[in-house]
This record gives C-alpha cells, structure tokens and sequence, in this order.
C-alpha cells in the first residue's frame, strides 16, 4: 500500500502523520509539497493539521488553491480514500471536497485537550475498527473547528449518514457539556457523499502510543491501512 501526506507552508502535523502512517504500513508515506503538481501513485491521501499560510484570510482557504490540491480533488474525486485532520478538513471543505464551513470557536478562544466522541455513522474503510457507538478520545488543538451548516445541508449529512463522529461524554452522551467549540449537533468529523474523505477536527495521530497517552488513534490508521491495503 502507498500513502501520501500534503504539506503546506506552516503544516505541524505532517510528521505526526507521517510517524502513524509508517508504523501502520510499515514504510514510510510520500512527502508531497504544496507545489507541486502531480501526486505519486498512491492509495491513501492524507491533509494535515497545522495553520497553512499563518490561518490568514480564512483557515485553510489559502491552502485550497494550492497546486497540488487541484490533484487531491481529482483522486478524490475517483474514489482514492482522504483523511483530512484539522486544518487539513478546513482546507478540504474550501476545496469543495466536504460541505459546511468550520467557524471560530464559540467560545472565541483555542481549544487544546483531548475530547471524547462516538461513532455516529458506520464507514467500514474509516472506523471499521471501532465498535459502533463506540466511545473514543483523540486531541483537539484548534481555534476554528466549530462545524456549521444551512439548515438544508444539516439535514442531508444527518439522513445519508455523513456525520462520522460527534463529540460526547466519555459515558457517551452527546450533549452541551461535551461540545468544545460549539458545533452544530456536537458533529465532530463528516464524510462526502461517497463515503471516501473523511475531515475531522480531532487529531488520531496524536494518540498512536501508551507513551502519547492512549492508543485510539493507532486504532484509526491501522484499521485504516488495512481496509484498503
């Protein structure tokens, strides 16, 4: 199995990404730059967290209009499977890839903690590897992750099974209490349509290890890598 991971001008995860992804496949994943304009031979796309372009004018819409976007958008469009994390789902949702927008936190202030979620939806590619209504925990660490949509676009996401996890109390409630920053029906990561990006504001590879404090995220990718591989 190949693997790629998108890097951006202030991109801090890439390397997390990349340390997850080579212990789930056992080699390392393509290092693609920004600007470049063709994506090696790959099965699997990943868009990092960070602050592409210093977050200025809106998170992740400088990033967007980045070369190699316009070749994330083609593969993804063909079906090749895109986990898009933090900064990463704001970039794919100003690709057009996913719908909604992702506003300042409600709060107005930075989040960074781990958080509890269930699975909300099954995607056996994504979270097959979880049980379902399984309560899981990952970090969040962002100041623009409050998933918002039109009345209209909320409804589809919630009828065709797009909301992938949704932020919860470790017993598994989805209320207020349990929403870091303000989310619209507590929706922590969606799908598209055909079920092959997922955007999500919580980080899994920040929990690959006992040593990082848990050992969800390690889950995530090696289920992850096996399902396609």
């Amino acid at each position: 199995m190949k693997a790629a991971v998108i890097v951006f001008p202030g991109s801090n995860c890439d390397r997390d990404l990349k340390v997850a992804l080579t212990e789930a496949m056992g080699h390392e994943p393509a290092m693609v730059w920004h600007g470049d304009t063709d994506l090696p031979e790959t099965d699997l796309i990943a868009i990092p967290g960070g602050f592409s372009y210093g977050d200025y004018l809106r998170c992740g819409a400088m990033a967007a209009n980045s070369p190699i976007m316009r070749e994330v958008v083609k593969k993804a469009e063909a079906g090749v499977p895109v986990v898009a994390i933090c900064n990463g789902f704001q970039i794919a949702m100003e690709a057009g890839m996913l719908p909604g927008a992702l506003l300042r936190n409600a709060n107005q202030k930075f989040v960074c903690k781990d958080v509890d979620m269930v699975i909300a939806a099954e995607n056996e590619r994504f979270v097959g590897g979880y049980k379902a209504d399984q309560v899981i925990r990952f970090p969040v660490a962002h100041h623009d992750g409050n998933f918002y949509a039109d009345e209209e676009t909320l409804k589809e996401l919630e009828n065709e099974g797009q909301v992938a996890l949704r932020y919860a109390t470790i017993e598994g409630d989805v209320n207020e209490a349990a929403n870091p920053n303000g989310s619209l029906n507590n929706i922590a990561g969606i799908y598209n349509k055909a079920g092959n990006v997922l955007g999500l504001m919580p980080h899994p590879e920040r929990l690959i290890s006992d040593a990082l404090g848990g050992t969800d995220g390690k889950v995530f990718f090696d289920h992850l890598v096996q399902s396609i591989a």
